[in-house]
Formats: C-alpha cells, sequence, structure tokens
C-alpha cells in the first residue's frame, strides 16, 4: 500500500506542475490483474482499485493498517466501472454490473473480486474511511440511486447526480459516494466550485474517451491549479480545496467524501466570477 502525505496550501502554492501532480493526482491506479491502494492522511482515506484478470483477487489490509482484515476498522465502497464481476463478502456474492455499487461494512472479514469475463474484466474502484459501526453490507444499481438532475445546456453542464452511499440511501459511518453523468454536449462539472472544510473528497474520472481528458481544477479559490485527467485516473481533493472540472468531451466521474458530517449540501460556493 502506497502512502501518500498531501502538502498544506501554502507549499502546494510552490510547487511545479509534476510536483502538483505527485502529490494529488493518483495516475496509475487501475492495474491489470492486481489491487491497487494508495493510503491519504487526508481524513486516512484509502483509495484504490481490484481489476481481476485470472484468479479471483482478495483484499487485505497490509502492515500499514495493523489490522487483522481491511474492514477491521474500516467501511468500503465499491463502484465497479468495467465490465460484470463479483465481489463476495464472507461467502456471500454480490454481482455488480457496470455502475453497479456496494458498501461493505466494518467487521466484514473476507472481500474478493472477480470478472465474469477475463476479456473483458470489471474494474472495481474503492474507497474506504474508518468507521466507528457497523452497518449491512448492501448492492445498489443506478436504479436504486437518488438521481438529481442539474446544470442547463447554456452553461455546458447539464447533468445527473446519482447519490447511492448517502444520508437517505445506503447507511454509512462517514462514507459519502456516488457518481455524476453528462447528457450529450455538456463537459462543466460542479460548479459553482465549492470546497467543504468538514470533508474532504476524491474524484474518479471514468469514461473519458482514450483521445480526450478533463481539465480539474483545484486550489484555493483565488489560487487555482490545473491537473489534467485522463480515463481512471483519481485527484484527491483536500477540505481547503475547491475541485471542479471540463472535459474535452462527455464523461462520468466518481465522487466520495468522508470527514465529519455526511451533509451533501454542507459547502461552500464560490461564485465563478470570483475565481483566481
Amino acid at each position: 500500500m502506497r502512502i501518500l502525505y498531501a502538502p498544506s496550501p501554502t507549499e502546494t502554492s510552490m510547487l511545479d506542475t509534476a510536483g502538483l501532480r505527485d502529490s494529488f493526482l493518483l495516475e496509475e491506479l487501475f492495474g491489470a490483474g492486481e489491487v491497487t491502494l494508495v493510503y491519504s492522511d487526508l481524513d486516512r482515506a484509502i483509495v484504490g482499485s481490484a481489476v481481476p484478470t485470472g484468479s479471483p483477487l482478495e483484499l487485505e489490509a497490509g502492515e500499514e493498517l495493523r489490522a487483522e482484515y481491511f474492514c477491521e476498522r474500516r467501511e468500503l465502497g465499491v463502484l465497479n466501472i468495467g465490465g460484470k464481476g463479483t465481489v463476495t463478502v464472507d461467502g456471500t456474492e454480490h454481482e455488480l454490473d457496470k455502475c453497479d455499487i456496494l458498501y461493505v461494512g466494518r467487521g466484514s472479514r473476507e472481500v474478493r473480486f472477480a470478472s465474469a469475463d477475463a476479456a473483458s474484466p470489471a474494474a472495481f474502484y474503492l474507497v474506504s474511511y474508518p468507521a466507528h459501526s457497523a452497518y449491512p453490507t448492501t448492492k445498489a444499481t443506478p436504479a436504486d440511486a437518488n438521481r438529481v438532475e442539474l446544470g442547463s445546456p447554456e452553461e455546458c453542464n447539464e447533468r445527473a447526480i446519482c447519490q447511492y452511499i448517502h444520508e437517505n440511501g445506503i447507511k454509512s459511518c462517514q462514507l459519502v459516494m456516488g457518481y455524476t453523468e453528462f447528457k450529450a454536449g455538456s463537459v462543466w462539472n460542479t460548479m459553482p466550485a465549492h470546497t467543504h472544510e468538514r470533508r474532504t473528497e476524491v474524484y474518479c474520472y471514468f469514461d473519458v474517451p482514450q483521445e480526450h481528458a478533463v481539465l480539474h481544477m483545484m486550489g484555493e479559490p483565488d489560487e487555482t491549479r490545473p491537473l489534467w485527467v485522463h480515463d481512471r485516473q483519481a485527484v484527491l481533493s483536500p477540505a481547503w480545496s475547491i475541485h471542479c472540472g471540463c472535459g474535452t468531451a462527455s464523461y462520468r466521474f466518481c465522487w466520495a467524501m468522508g470527514g465529519e458530517n455526511q451533509d451533501f449540501t454542507d459547502m461552500d460556493k464560490v461564485e465563478i466570477p470570483n475565481l483566481r
């Protein structure tokens, strides 16, 4: 498990492009036939993936967690952004199609990942936060999500926010998770941009066409910084940083948060004319 420590706002302001990418962008997050995990000091989030191409892959705690098993003190969100697959939790199989999600509660001892077809493997995106109590392992499909329609064609941000793990959906300790998808011709996400001091957030961009990219904006509102992000890459967003983006084509992105509360609307918006 890779451990990544985030720089402060002052340190961030002194980073060049390479330093910024090394500190906040997870470029090599999905590896065929392996589990990849990155531990961040931002609310102790773990971001990772499992891409089974042969035998099932098992989620292990590793030395870094000092735990007997991964979910001993943690909860886990799993979003499948690839082919059909199965997540087995303590002997119970959960089939996940693309854009299905599985919440795995604290105390789940065995978590295994498998693909239905190795030629078109599942790509399980993982986000985990510490948990103080146990909630049931629960699967949800896009039909189960709370769908919030936002934006307009005039502002190029007509989109749907699909909420899965949240206060009024799948119950969790602190994890909030879902994804956003766009209508044809819309490319801007999360406008107006905002920060939320009580939570950190992770954006994982997916379904970005190979020849395209997303320009993700981060940093303090009066000193924003750009990150060019490609398919299946993720950005760590500290509480002090804005997070928004614009793609050169339509795409989807998974958002996940953890921290002091689960109030999706608890944010400090930055009006567009005030961005620098």
